[in-house]
């Protein structure tokens, strides 16, 4: 998947059969893939730069998803990276929570690896 080849994506979940899973994915179309576990280690890995995407799991521990989008969103150099809402407990309410705190868009858990693909697809060739 030449598009996503070397691109730098940040998978921010505390499950780590998630974070498996996911970075299996992305790691399959020789993407980077950096991991956070919450929403404070996210900010971490967002500052030592480079980041082309972020995949946001909505319910975690410490600081969890909407607040870690709003915050991201509240920095300018942040402001243009794409970030992907995953939430497992799927509300209807669920998809415009995340797009109001400031996420690029919505996908529901599990999470299907072509699915997946066509969006970040959609969002890098912005």
């Amino acid at each position: 998947d030449e598009p996503l080849k070397g691109r730098k994506v940040l998978v921010v979940d505390d499950d780590v059969r998630n974070l498996f899973a996911l970075s299996r994915i992305m790691e399959h179309c020789r993407m980077a893939v950096h991991y956070a576990e919450n929403g404070i280690e996210a900010l971490r890995k967002l500052e030592q730069g480079g980041v082309d995407i972020v995949l946001m799991d909505i319910m975690m521990p410490v600081m969890d998803g909407f607040e870690a989008i709003r915050r991201i969103r509240s920095n300018p150099a942040w402001r243009a990276i794409p970030i992907i809402a995953l939430t497992a407990k799927a509300m209807p309410e669920d998809r415009g929570k995340c797009l109001e705190a400031g996420a690029s868009d919505y996908l529901a858990k599990p999470v299907h690896a072509e699915q997946l693909l066509s969006v970040v697809r959609e969002w890098l060739d912005r």
